[in-house]
């Protein structure tokens, strides 16, 4: 005799009619539906109801990871944009560095060294006797970069880095004398000074050289302090105005519409593709709090616009995932000329009368052509354009010249950049 099985919706429980006995006799396998699960349980009469209890706890779980799971692709504004007005400004100055272990300037050659020694010594009060001729092994003339971060006050420190200018082999272990660092405007902004940190090592003897990274360049921690502040206003009136670091339209209406969904009206509003104007208070405690809720909205930029970029002179061609190509073929192969020149020694013959020798050159050229491949490429992606390019045995330096003839063949639908 066949059974039936009954089912049907009873609210939001559904219950199946199954005579008690017949669940003793179903199989255990991944086919059977009624096995006995923890949100089941068995009522009276052999019907199988679900647990409201565990069910209501699953969905509440299921809601909460909903809700805290960040969106795709998302990216805060603090991220994308930067806001007008607070930016870092550079610094550089000119000093010397000494207590190096024979590893400093030669004097000879760098003759700025000693003038700049010896203006530092009458400075200090020590005056040299005219025509003095300094040979000096432990001091190199070096300069100072720094960058003065926004909203920066006086006694605060800033890291600098320190590169020789001369021909000093190492500047490790030395120390900078106090120097001072000036803006763009000639105005001093910050002094350094301090003990350098070099990355690198090195030592040489009877003609060999072992070095390990950079020898010339060093680095010193908070090692500027901050003399002059710089005026960087937040914003000027009633608005303030966000530049985006890539100009895409897009992303510009998805921002404009991120913050006017978070504040209300039209309190954003796009100037162009990369500038944004939003209005905000005029308090300054309440402007930075302002800010500070911008910052942290999510927006999902735009895809960039396909591009390739391939840089001549090593050979790397980079390509971002909005590349494809249309239907082309491309043909690779290689063509080699060899060319080579032997010298060749004419002489006269044993017991002829005259003649002298003389010498030539005889040289001989040779081509190669290697099997050229031939691919069709029908609207592939990123994926299959580098797949198919690599099948034929394209080199990086092969890809420069396929990739500007797919541009001059209007199969690549990508811009080409070369730098």
């Amino acid at each position: 005799m066949k059974k039936r099985l009954i089912g049907f919706w009873c609210g939001w429980r559904r219950i199946y009619r199954v005579p008690p006995s017949s669940l003793s006799l179903l199989p255990e396998g991944e086919g059977n539906s009624l096995r006995p699960s923890p949100l089941m349980r068995k009522g009276a009469g052999g019907e199988v109801r679900e647990r409201p209890a565990l069910r209501g706890l699953l969905l509440t779980i299921l809601s909460l990871l909903a809700l805290v799971a960040p969106a795709a692709n998302a990216e805060r504004i603090k991220d994308l944009a930067s806001i007008q007005g607070v930016r870092v400004n550079q610094l550089a100055g000119y000093g010397l560095v000494v207590g190096l272990d024979g590893s400093g300037d030669q004097t000879t050659q760098t003759p700025f060294t000693i003038q700049s020694v010896i203006s530092m010594l009458s400075q200090l009060g020590v005056n040299l006797p005219q025509g003095t001729s300094l040979q000096l092994k432990n001091v190199a003339a070096v300069m100072i970069t720094a960058s003065l971060p926004a909203f920066a006050k006086p006694g605060q420190t800033i890291d600098v880095t320190v590169s020789s200018m001369g021909n000093a082999k190492s500047l490790r272990g030395g120390t900078l004398l106090l120097a001072p660092l000036k803006g763009a405007d000639g105005q001093v902004y910050a002094m350094a000074q301090g003990n350098l940190l070099v990355g690198g090592a090195g030592e040489s003897a009877n003609g060999s050289k072992v070095q390990v990274n950079q020898l010339s360049v060093g680095r010193i921690a908070a090692g500027a302090t901050v003399e002059r502040a710089v005026a960087t206003p937040l914003g000027q009136g009633e608005f303030i105005h966000l530049e985006l670091n890539t100009t895409d339209f897009t992303t510009a209406r998805r921002v404009v519409e991120a913050i006017n969904r978070e504040l209300g009206g039209r309190a954003a509003v796009a100037v162009d593709g990369r500038v944004i104007a939003v209005r905000a208070p005029a308090d300054a405690d309440q402007r930075v709090s302002f800010l500070a809720r911008l910052e942290g909205l999510e927006v999902i930029p735009a895809p960039g616009m396909a591009k390739v970029i391939i840089n001549a002179r090593t050979g790397s061609v980079v390509m971002n995932q909005s590349v494809s190509v249309d239907s082309c073929a491309v043909a690779h192969g290689n063509l080699s000329v060899i060319v080579t020149t032997e010298p060749v020694i004419s002489q006269p013959g044993p017991l002829s009368s005259g003649g002298q020798t003389v010498q030539a050159r005889r040289s001989q050229i040779e081509i190669h052509q290697d099997a050229g491949s031939l691919i069709m490429l029908k609207g592939v992606s990123l994926a299959e354009v580098v797949k198919a390019l690599n099948s034929i045995g394209a080199t990086p330096q092969d890809l420069l010249s396929i990739l500007q003839a797919m541009k001059a063949s209007g199969a690549l639908r990508a811009e080409l950049e070369i730098i």
